[in-house]
């Protein structure tokens, strides 16, 4: 039996479809800057997916842009506190790097005076 790959391993493509104006000023832009398309779009995305808030503050301009709503922008400012709020107790609750690995470490010391 065929084993089903594992979620998050199968590589997927994304496509959209733009002018070639626009497409040139993006290759311009990009050699500019020294970035690949794919580094570009994969980092784009990765900023959006991980909340990141210079990101979330385009994503909210453009938001409130096409709406042209003021209520759009009290709303998007009511889900950004409720981002930073819940970022905030992430923070508290996870632990980061550099408390794993000092756990580790003194899970190694007390192993040691053993």
């Amino acid at each position: 039996m065929t084993k089903e790959p594992e979620y998050g391993t199968m590589k997927k493509k994304v496509v959209f479809y733009d002018s070639d104006k626009r497409y040139a000023d993006l290759k311009i832009r990009l050699q500019q800057d020294g970035l690949s398309q794919a580094k570009f779009f994969r980092s784009i995305l990765t900023g959006y997916l991980s909340q990141d808030p210079s990101i979330l503050d385009f994503i909210d301009k453009v938001k409130t842009e096409k709406d042209n709503k003021p209520a759009s922008k009290k709303r998007n400012k009511e889900i950004r506190e409720l981002i930073k709020v819940g970022n905030e107790k992430m923070g508290k609750i996870l632990l980061d790097e550099n408390d794993i690995e000092n756990i580790f470490d003194i899970l190694e010391d007390e192993e040691s005076t053993f």
